[in-house]
């Protein structure tokens, strides 16, 4: 009897149904193998899928409804596969095993079946998670749009919505270009001031400014020329908010004034921007503890805080805290000090730093990290991320996020330091350099 309980419990484990198929229920038997074959030929096909047509596999688990559906069924299965180790230890008879082995028979039995509820759980739970971000997070209104010249290129905005402003500015405009066939990616930082920006052909803002974009001279509707203050041109100062500029903005998940951006920095940059991804900066840092936090190298001490109550008041006499030089794992809140410190440093160094925490945040996304944090990355996403990418997308994106692991991220800041004037910008100089950057072996040509 003790020699019989330990195969009944294991193979019930290993196999589920088969205790019922030796000793117990036939048409209960049948029903578990049944599921446990289905389940393995499930799994045979994502592992195999995964190695030989991986793009075609996302294409298929990136639609929410088919995630959910794959959720239920882990699910049914786990509560299939309980019941199973339940009746198995009716089938043990543990009151025949002799002592001290039924004790051990019974412990057994129902730590495995602890297992399995876990393991089930845990599964169920994070297929049920990404078909929710999947649902929340990305467009089913937008226009599915093919790459542009190779490449995708998204607007990524760190959207400023401090207290007591009346309207949205992004205190940080990269622009992310994925190459459409190896996923290498290069961003590009465009400084939040910089002026007489273009647009691009076919923008509804050439109308107003046929030239580059002018600062309004007014405090509350564009004091300068500055790529920042478009949200207020745009929207705030119209009675329309924009509307009659891009009717279908909000009808395709994003606003006039992103449109407005987007096209400003394709014009600037000589590229299409095609889509954006919009941050709340003050949830960012929830997105950041999400991930457990970032790495971070610090080349100079910088202050916490809100800054001098007066020109030239010492940092020591105004700041709350210091970020130390150094080699440092930082939290959410530490992280947005970092990215926001701007009274010791110029702002070169603060978009510096913004890039580096972005790439920083990226880099942490791994595979080990999504499955053990995915609950909470996708809480802080849905709370503080709005994008206009097409559900349609997604199996494309996450194919291409998996490639770019494979290269270096390239970074580029137009500031002074690379000859970018930011009164006047170089707009010819900018489009060369941006095309060599993304097109190095036509450019070496």
């Amino acid at each position: 009897m003790a020699r019989r309980g330990w195969w009944l419990v294991v193979l019930n484990f290993l196999f589920p149904g088969t205790a019922q198929a030796a000793a117990g229920n036939r048409r209960l038997a049948r029903l578990g193998l049944g599921a446990t074959l289905f389940m393995w030929a499930v799994v045979l096909l994502l592992v195999v899928g995964a190695f030989v047509a991986r793009t075609a596999l996302l294409g298929i688990l990136a639609h929410a409804w088919v995630l959910y559906v794959l959720g239920l069924i882990v699910a049914a299965y786990t509560v299939l596969w309980v019941v199973l180790s339940l009746d198995t230890l009716r089938l043990v008879r543990v009151v025949k095993v002799p002592a001290p082995q039924r004790f051990f028979v019974l412990v057994l039995c129902l730590v495995l079946t602890v297992l399995q509820v876990i393991a089930g759980a845990f599964a169920a739970r994070s297929i049920f998670t990404v078909s929710s971000a999947f649902s929340q997070n990305l467009s089913s209104n937008s226009i599915t749009v093919p790459p542009s010249d190779g490449y995708y290129n998204i607007a990524l905005l760190g959207a400023d919505s401090g207290d007591g402003r009346d309207s949205l500015r992004y205190d940080s405009i990269s622009i992310v270009s994925i190459n459409a066939e190896t996923g290498a990616m290069t961003i590009t930082g465009i400084p939040r001031d910089l002026e007489h920006v273009p647009f691009s052909e076919g923008s509804p803002m050439l109308e107003l400014y046929p030239n580059y974009f002018e600062g309004h001279g007014d405090p509350t509707c564009g004091w300068n020329s500055g790529i920042n203050q478009l949200t207020n041109a745009v929207s705030f100062c119209r009675e329309d908010r924009g509307d009659s500029l891009y009717p279908d903005a909000r009808d395709q998940d994003s606003l006039p004034e992103i449109e407005a951006t987007k096209d400003a920095a394709s014009g600037l940059l000589g590229i299409d921007v095609q889509y954006y991804i919009s941050i709340d900066m003050h949830g960012f840092g929830a997105l950041i503890d999400a991930v457990g936090g970032v790495d971070i190298t610090v080349d100079e001490r910088l202050p916490e805080g809100g800054g001098p109550a007066y020109d030239g008041q010492p940092a020591e006499e105004w700041a709350t805290g210091w970020i130390e030089p150094g080699e440092q794992h930082m939290d959410g809140e530490t992280a947005l000090w970092y990215a926001r410190s701007r009274y010791t440093t110029s702002d070169w160094d603060r978009m510096e730093r913004q890039r580096e925490l972005q790439t920083a945040l990226m880099s942490q996304l791994k595979p080990n990290v999504l499955l053990t944090k995915l609950g909470a990355i996708k809480d802080a996403g849905t709370a503080v991320v709005e994008t206009d990418i097409p559900d349609d997308l997604a199996s494309t994106f996450l194919d291409l996020a998996v490639k770019s692991r494979e290269h270096e991220t390239q970074t580029i800041e137009l500031n002074p330091d690379n000859g970018v004037d930011q009164e006047w910008p170089d707009v010819d100089m900018i489009h060369q350099k941006i095309d060599a950057a993304l097109h190095p072996a036509e450019a070496s040509e």
